[in-house]
């Protein structure tokens, strides 16, 4: 008997050499590929970052570029990039990766159609998609970000609103303010309650716990082995503390005075076109989503404690190269500028030296009607996406269930811990 036994073990170890399964039954499959999937919005899609790739609508059919006037909902502005932090980190063992993130989803876009919501873009659930990768794969990675998007706010509204007021204060002096916009028109730094509230967050963070429940259900009915690791990665503001000197003051106008609009070109050409007095509450925003995902985290490692989840935190992954820390920015940053164009034209200005407020005016409208032509503002590029790459190797390799921090060094390399 003990020599049967070992024969069976024999043929099973030779079966597997040769990428074959034993099953109960004694029937034999051949071994799924092995994959990495990321889920959720557009700091994991590849948002900002370039090389964006078709993507299947729900009606089954590849969308690729549907030009710029085309209808924001179509399935191609889910934005997702080759160039995806999911694809430069190094991931030993894993054949295939798929992009299944969406820019702009939001918790409910997990198991619902985007569509089914306001301003949402035509594909299927994520976990519609998920279930069609396992069908082919079996799947060993899986990176998810979420919770910047929500029923109570929007990373998009967040950063419009702060922008905004910067360019209003900046090309309208206080008369034209009152005398012709009635004074209806914020041009006030942005706080912390301008960008969410406590009671927000807290129903953010339920929105978001449920739908990662809903990911590790589905997986552990999916996945062909039951063996996967699960990565909630967090958030970095694409913007400093505070700017650089040079970006404080123009024509011996600060932010703080009525109209200043060679400083506010300045800022956006630079790429931050915003109040130095918003940049401390925008800090506190994105640590409240690091601290929106660690709880969810936190609620889902004590109901599961078997389950291989970590959380990555990249809030310090881009220190010291965010938009206008340095002189010369753009140049040598991980986060993508503020960008508009004057109508679906695909030229991004660059530059508003010389435009009067009907002009300013003339965008805004434009990025409002068609948000595909500045929806890549303030997101990491393609240099951005290699870091976050790194952070999620290093976050891989770390023990399970654990919290992996991945922050940037002065001199550009990385210390996860």
């Amino acid at each position: 008997m003990r020599v049967l036994r070992r024969a069976a073990a024999m043929v099973a170890l030779m079966l597997g050499a040769v990428g074959m399964q034993v099953v109960q039954g004694g029937a034999a499959q051949a071994a799924l590929p092995t994959a990495a999937v990321v889920l959720g919005d557009s700091f994991v899609s590849g948002e900002g970052a370039g090389d964006y790739q078709p993507v299947v609508d729900a009606s089954g059919t590849a969308q690729a570029f549907p030009g710029w006037s085309a209808a924001n909902s179509n399935a191609y502005f889910c934005h997702r990039s080759a160039n995806a932090s999911l694809f430069k980190a190094s991931l030993p063992g894993i054949q295939d990766r798929f992009n299944l993130a969406c820019s702009g989803g939001q918790p409910a876009d997990i198991a619902n159609p985007s569509s089914a919501r306001a301003k949402g873009r035509s594909v299927a659930s994520q976990l519609d998609q998920l279930r069609a990768v396992a069908q082919t794969h079996d799947i060993d990675v899986v990176l998810i970000g979420l919770g910047s998007n929500n029923t109570q706010f929007t990373f998009g509204d967040v950063a419009e609103l702060c922008a905004n007021r910067f360019i209003a204060d900046a090309w309208t002096g206080w008369w034209e303010f009152w005398a012709y916009l009635n004074g209806d028109v914020p041009q006030e730094p942005c706080t912390v309650s301008d960008l969410a509230t406590d009671p927000e967050v807290v129903t953010a963070t339920t929105e978001t716990t449920a739908a990662l429940r809903q990911v590790l259900d589905t997986l552990a009915q999916i996945d062909a082995d039951g063996v996967h690791q699960v990565v909630l990665q967090t958030y970095t503001n694409p913007l400093p503390l505070d700017v650089a000197t040079q970006y404080r003051d123009e024509d011996s106008r600060t932010d703080t005075r009525d109209k200043f609009r060679a400083l506010g070109a300045e800022r956006y050409a630079a790429g931050c076109p915003i109040h130095r007095a918003s940049l401390a509450p925008g800090h506190m925003f994105s640590q409240n989503l690091g601290t929106l995902v660690k709880n969810a985290y936190t609620t889902l490692a004590a109901e599961r404690p078997a389950a291989d989840l970590r959380v990555l935190d990249v809030q310090k992954a881009f220190d010291g190269a965010r938009l206008c820390e340095n002189p010369g920015s753009p140049t040598g940053v991980l986060a993508t500028p503020v960008r508009v164009q004057d109508g679906p034209s695909g030229t991004p200005i660059t530059s508003l030296s010389g435009w009067d407020k009907i002009g300013i005016q003339r965008l805004a409208n434009t990025c409002v009607t068609y948000f595909q032509t500045c929806q890549e503002s303030w997101h990491p590029n393609a240099a951005g996406h290699t870091v976050l790459g790194q952070c999620l190797t290093g976050a891989l390799t770390a023990a399970p269930r654990t919290i992996v921090t991945c922050a940037r060094n002065a001199n550009g390399t990385l210390t996860i811990s």
